[in-house]
């Protein structure tokens, strides 16, 4: 028994301790590789959007890459059949800092963020940030920033481009669940668009505010597209919280189970 287990301890710490020069390595060449594309990328102040984007979104391409070679984070795709060729709002669950990487270049079309301001104040990042249409917003002015939001996602909207919102409003915990607000939904009705739910478990291998990051593989799973028509805010983000916790449910049925069964309790 005592053997067994030794042989347990040191199979963690081995993994611990391959976790922890994978997560090194990895943010040793994303930091450096990070400050040389941004500078590169500030040349592309002068080029056509398309062309600004795919630039730009080599680093995104890269960043997934690296974390798949290095840290053995893999990702797979279900409903990717569900994405039209038209704008539409993504709503997605939010986990890490992963999923606002890979979601910028995976989907059909260009895809902008409804973002904190403070994240273009981030040397290089932030300034390559500033070339893709984002929608910055200051969270303290509350009715200020809404309009911003309606204001500039309807310009982007008709641009073609594809708008992502995170309705919890800040990353969560794996098996975390919070009240999904409405802004998201308030844009779908004021502009007359689909929206569609994403769920997914980032968090898993890529867990907020940590440094170590694990292998292991991301499931996406993108929802059906949600009409505007006829619902309000409330009803239509319902429909997309519904939609989403559900699907957290059959991806992660270990972490999000008992934590949906207790939501419904407290409501």
């Amino acid at each position: 028994m005592i053997t067994l287990y030794r042989v347990f301890s040191g199979d963690v710490i081995l993994s611990k301790s391959r976790d922890f020069l994978r997560s090194f390595l990895f943010l040793s060449i994303l930091y450096s590789f990070t400050l040389v594309w941004g500078l590169l990328c500030l040349l592309a102040f002068f080029l056509p959007y398309n062309m600004r984007f795919r630039m730009v979104s080599c680093w995104n391409r890269s960043v997934i890459w690296l974390a798949k070679t290095i840290c053995g984070i893999q990702y797979q795709i279900s409903g990717y059949e569900n994405l039209p060729d038209e704008p539409v709002i993504l709503l997605s669950k939010h986990q890490s800092a992963w999923e606002t990487i890979f979601l910028l270049y995976a989907m059909r079309r260009p895809v902008v963020f409804v973002m904190k301001k403070e994240l273009l104040h981030i040397p290089f990042f932030g300034w390559t940030l500033s070339l893709l249409r984002m929608i910055p917003i200051d969270r303290s002015h509350g009715t200020i920033a809404f309009r911003k939001v309606i204001e500039k996602g309807r310009e982007r909207l008709k641009q073609g481009l594809w708008i992502t919102i995170f309705p919890e409003g800040t990353r969560t915990g794996v098996g975390e669940r919070i009240k999904y607000k409405n802004s998201g939904t308030r844009l779908a009705i004021e502009t007359q668009t689909k929206v569609i739910p994403v769920a997914l478990n980032s968090g898993e291998c890529w867990p907020r505010n940590s440094f170590i990051k694990k292998q292991g593989i991301i499931t996406v799973s993108i929802g059906p597209l949600i009409s505007p028509e006829g619902k309000s805010p409330e009803s239509m983000m319902s429909e997309v919280e519904t939609w989403i916790e559900s699907e957290m449910c059959r991806i992660s049925p270990h972490a999000y189970s008992n934590t949906n069964e207790r939501w419904e309790e407290e409501k």
